[in-house]
C-alpha cells in the first residue's frame, strides 16, 4: 500500500482516545448503581452463578480482571485505570502499552456488566481497540516526525471493520422485511420513538414526509453503495468520507447514542491519505518510512488471518444451501466469542412504531402515588429532549428497551424496583428525582404510557414537548417488600 496515513492514524488514535476516556468516565458515574454489590444487577453474584454452572473453565468464557478481586472497588479501579489508560493515549505515551491495557480493561467490564454493558458501541469500541493495538508504533513516546508507517493488513481490518459497520446496518434493516423501511417511510417515527432524541430531533419530526422518505432513501445510499468505494482507491475513499461522516453527524444531532458516532467517524478518518490533510498539518510529520517500530508481519499476519476468518464464518451462513459450517469450525468461533474482537452491527433492524414509556411510581398508603423522574429518558411533558452525548445514561436506555417488552422479558427490571423498596444509594442517585428522600416507599409500581412528540401548535399551546396516553394495564403490578420476601 503505497499511501500515506501518518497524519490520519495520529488523529484515530486521540479520538480513540477520548473515546475510551469517555466510555471508562461515564460507567464509573453510575457503575455501583448498576452492577455494584447494592446495584440492579451486581457482578459479584453473576460471577458467582456462572462458576457454579461452567466451573474451571470460567476464565475463558468469562474473560475479566474483576475474578482478582470482585468488588466495589475493583470496579472503580476498573474505571480509574481506563481513564488514567486513556490520557496516556491522547498525549502519545506507550501507545501500544496503553491500548493493549485499555482493550483488556473494558474486556473485563463488558464481560461482567450484563445488560447494561451490551450495546453496539460496546462491541465496536472492544473490535476497534483491539485492532488498534497493531495499528500504533511500538514506541515509549509517539513522535509525528519519527512514526514508522501502519501495517497495510491492520488498515485493511480496519476499513474491513468500518464497512462491516455500515452495510451491515443498511442490509439488516432491507433484509427483516419492515415494511416501514421498505417503504421509506422510517424516519416519519424515527426521530420520537428513538431511545433518547433530542430537542434537534423534536424539530425533524416537524419536516415533510416527502422530505422524510427522501432521507431515508440517501440513508441506505450512504449505508449500501458508499462503503463499497472503500475498495475501488484512494480518491473513491476521500469521496466516501464525506456522505459516511456527514450521516454520523446528523444522527449525532438528532439522537443520543453517546460515543458510537464520534467512534465511527475516528473509523472514517483511516479512509483518507496524507495528501488528503492541509500542508501545514503534513509537514509535522515524517515520511512512511521514518524510522521507528512497527508490529512485525509474523505477528500481525496471524492476527489479520484470525479476524478475516471470523469475520467470514459471521457474514456468511451455507444455510441457504442446505448445510451447515463444520463443526470444528463453529467451536471455534464459539470459543473465540468471549474476546468479541469480531463482531455482528446492525441498529434498528425493525422500525419501532410507538412509543411506550415505563413510568415508576412509589406510595406510602397505596392510595397516592408520585412518580420518579429519570435523568434524561422521557418523563416530564414540559421538559425538552436535551442533549448527553458521548455520556451514555445506561439504565435510561434500557428503560427503552424494557418497555418494548414485559417486565418478565427483563429480570433486571424486578430486581430495579426491589432496590427501590429497598431505598438504595447507589440506586437512586441513577435517577433525577426520588419522591421518597427520608426513607423508601412501601409500595411500588409501574405504570405504562404512550409518548409522542407534539406538533407545533400543540407545542405553542401548552409548552410541552411531549404528549402521553396512559395504558389500562400496569406495566408491573404493585409491590411491597413484604410481597417480595414472600415469593417463591
Amino acid at each position: 500500500m503505497s499511501e500515506s496515513l501518518l497524519v490520519s492514524r495520529w488523529v484515530f488514535l486521540r479520538l480513540l482516545g477520548l473515546v475510551y476516556l469517555v466510555a471508562f468516565a461515564s460507567l464509573w458515574m453510575q457503575v455501583d448503581g448498576l452492577i455494584g454489590a447494592t446495584g440492579i444487577l451486581p457482578a459479584p453474584d453473576f460471577l458467582r452463578e456462572i462458576s457454579e454452572v461452567v466451573g474451571a473453565s470460567r476464565y475463558w468464557w468469562l474473560p475479566t480482571l474483576f475474578w482478582l478481586a470482585p468488588s466495589d472497588a475493583m470496579l472503580h479501579a476498573l474505571c480509574a485505570a481506563g481513564c488514567a489508560l486513556a490520557i496516556l493515549l491522547v498525549i502519545g505515551i506507550a501507545p501500544t502499552a496503553c491500548l493493549a491495557a485499555l482493550w483488556v480493561c473494558y474486556l473485563s467490564l463488558c464481560t461482567i456488566g450484563q445488560d447494561f454493558l451490551s450495546f453496539q458501541w460496546d462491541i465496536l469500541l472492544l473490535e476497534t481497540g483491539f485492532l488498534a493495538i497493531f495499528f500504533a508504533p511500538l514506541t515509549l513516546r509517539e513522535s509525528p516526525a519519527h512514526a514508522p508507517a501502519p501495517p497495510p493488513t491492520v488498515v485493511w481490518l480496519l476499513r474491513w471493520l468500518l464497512f462491516r459497520l455500515m452495510f451491515s446496518s443498511g442490509a439488516v434493516k432491507l433484509l427483516s422485511g419492515d415494511a416501514a423501511w421498505r417503504s421509506l417511510n422510517a424516519l416519519q417515527f424515527h426521530y420520537w420513538t428513538q431511545p433518547l432524541p433530542t430537542w434537534i430531533g423534536w424539530y425533524a419530526n416537524l419536516l415533510p414526509a416527502w422530505f422524510q422518505r427522501t432521507s431515508c432513501a440517501l440513508m441506505f445510499a450512504i449505508e449500501l453503495a458508499v462503503p463499497c468505494l472503500i475498495w475501488i482507491g484512494t480518491i473513491p475513499r476521500r469521496i466516501a468520507f464525506v456522505p459516511l461522516v456527514g450521516l454520523q453527524i446528523l444522527i449525532l444531532l438528532t439522537g443520543n447514542y453517546c460515543f458510537f458516532n464520534v467512534l465511527a467517524i475516528a473509523l472514517c478518518l483511516l479512509l483518507l491519505d496524507d495528501r488528503a490533510w492541509p500542508a501545514r498539518v503534513r509537514g509535522r510529520f515524517g515520511s512512511a518510512a521514518a524510522s521507528g517500530k512497527a508490529w512485525p508481519r509474523w505477528i500481525v499476519a496471524p492476527v489479520g488471518g484470525l479476524v478475516v476468518a471470523l469475520s467470514v464464518l459471521q457474514l456468511f451462513s451455507p444455510r441457504p444451501l442446505g448445510v451447515e459450517w463444520p463443526e470444528a469450525l463453529q467451536s471455534f468461533r464459539r470459543a473465540a466469542a468471549p474476546l468479541r474482537i469480531v463482531n455482528s452491527y446492525g441498529l434498528f433492524a425493525v422500525m419501532t412504531t410507538t412509543r411506550p414509556e415505563i413510568i415508576l411510581e412509589g406510595s406510602d398508603d397505596g392510595a397516592s402515588w408520585s412518580e420518579y423522574e429519570f435523568r434524561w429518558k422521557p418523563g416530564d411533558l414540559s421538559r425538552a429532549p436535551a442533549f448527553v452525548e458521548p455520556h451514555q445514561p445506561r439504565l435510561d436506555w434500557q428503560m427503552w428497551f424494557a418497555a418494548l417488552g414485559s417486565y418478565r422479558q427483563n429480570p433486571w427490571f424486578v430486581v430495579f424496583v426491589y432496590r427501590l423498596l429497598e431505598g438504595s444509594p447507589a440506586v437512586t442517585r441513577l435517577l433525577l428525582t426520588n419522591p421518597f428522600p427520608a426513607r423508601p416507599p412501601r409500595y411500588v409500581r409501574a405504570a405504562l404510557y404512550q409518548y409522542r412528540f407534539t406538533d407545533l401548535a400543540e407545542r405553542r399551546a401548552s409548552g410541552n414537548w411531549w404528549k402521553r396516553e396512559r395504558q389500562e394495564d400496569l406495566y408491573f403490578p404493585q409491590v411491597s417488600l413484604e410481597s417480595f420476601r414472600r415469593a417463591p
